[in-house]
């Protein structure tokens, strides 16, 4: 596709809501303005007010674009993705607002990446913009957050210390510490409340040349390694991890990979399995499901303070022709300030780096779209892969 030449490098649809301003926060102070960009809303008056502060941490951001646009507003949609080489939207939940996002992308010529966890969502996208994108040369990426980068790319970044050619297996093992936002709260609400279903919407696409690609279910146990138990972890990312082994041979001629959470305390494994039933219990009756709703509202989010403190690690192991690994993707607030860092820097590749990137299209996991690329930039950022043994 012959690309048209674009006022804006990337544009923040969303800046205004408590993730987006972060992800124009860490753009204001990793580039300035020395990419071309925009943040984009509803609210022209809320959109001022952040590209003042954008402003008061780099003066050079005064030529910080500003967009309005609407999800319910089709024209405004297609007026902002005609102006950007890649568009990343921070505005869920996703099941409910991203779709039309996707779509004008794709209409009008624009790479994509979101910060979304929900199966259902992201199989839609494959569903409706798929062949589209592969048709026109672009990259639409979803889960460039906590989900799934760290264990997208981790898991990738494990692969590659094991021998080619051999079956693999590989396991990761996720500890996070800090808050969640309103956003979060209610898309893992929205998320809670069909879950089984949710987890089963997302397909993994049969593997190329002929290859196995399985998952584990993981079992709720004591590793003695890890001097931690492991705790099963019902999310996106093990199911975004499969997608990419299908996608590439790095992978092996026969791939496994287990995912769970790492819990070092008994106490909390029981209080956290016994919050977590409850939570999806009340989630399946509707009224109940309006009362957690009302409990955290979207636009809330912890405190730089409590941002600061807050921590993340995936260790994973990987086994294969033989050998076993160990590597660890670590970083600061996984949720929110490390989610900015990751989806903005995700967005640098798709647009800055477009021409450097692996010539795969259509609607793609970040280790697929990425790969290598994304892990040094995020090395660059502070974000941590580190090998541990092997």
């Amino acid at each position: 596709m012959t690309r048209i030449e674009r006022p804006y490098a990337i544009t923040v649809f969303g800046a205004t809501g408590f993730t987006g301003r972060l992800t124009a926060e860490y753009l204001a102070r990793a580039v300035g303005f020395r990419v071309p960009w925009a943040i984009a809303g509803r609210s022209a008056a809320k959109l001022d007010a952040v590209r003042r502060a954008l402003v008061a941490i780099d003066p050079a951001c005064e030529a910080v674009g500003v967009v309005e646009a609407s999800v319910d507003d089709p024209a405004s949609l297609a007026r902002m993705t005609a102006q950007t080489t890649a568009l990343l939207t921070t505005v869920g939940p996703y099941a409910r607002y991203g779709l039309p996002v996707a779509e004008a992308c794709v209409d009008q010529g624009a790479h994509y990446a979101d910060i979304t966890g929900e199966p259902q969502f992201v199989q839609a996208v494959i569903d409706r913009c798929d062949a589209r994108a592969r048709d026109k040369g672009l990259r639409v990426v979803n889960t460039c957050g906590f989900d799934s980068v760290p264990h997208d790319l981790g898991a990738l970044y494990t692969v590659k210390l094991l021998p080619r050619g051999e079956a693999l297996t590989v396991e990761g093992f996720v500890r996070a510490t800090g808050t969640f936002s309103g956003g979060t709260w209610q898309s893992a609400v929205e998320a809670f409340s069909k879950l089984r279903a949710g987890l089963g919407a997302l397909r993994v696409p049969t593997p190329t040349g002929g290859r196995r690609v399985r998952g584990v279910k993981p079992s709720l146990r004591y590793d003695a390694d890890l001097d931690a138990w492991a705790v099963p972890l019902p999310t996106i990312d093990p199911l975004v991890v499969l997608r990419s082994a299908a996608a590439l041979t790095d992978y092996g001629p026969d791939f496994r990979y287990a995912h769970s959470a790492e819990v070092r305390s008994t106490l909390a494994v029981a209080g956290g399995v016994v919050g977590v039933a409850a939570v999806v219990g009340l989630a399946q009756i509707a009224p109940a499901k309006r009362w957690l709703l009302t409990l955290k509202q979207s636009g809330e989010g912890p405190g730089e303070a409590e941002r600061a403190r807050a921590r993340f690690a995936v260790t994973f192991r990987g086994r294969g022709g033989g050998r076993t690994v160990e590597a660890r993707v670590s970083g600061g607030d996984g949720g929110y300030t490390e989610t900015a860092k990751m989806v903005a820097e995700a967005a640098l590749c798709l647009s800055v780096d477009a021409d450097k990137l692996p010539p795969r299209y259509g609607v793609l996991t970040p280790a697929v779209a990425m790969g290598e690329f994304l892990t040094e930039r995020l090395q660059r950022a502070g974000i941590r892969f580190e090998v541990l043994r092997g």
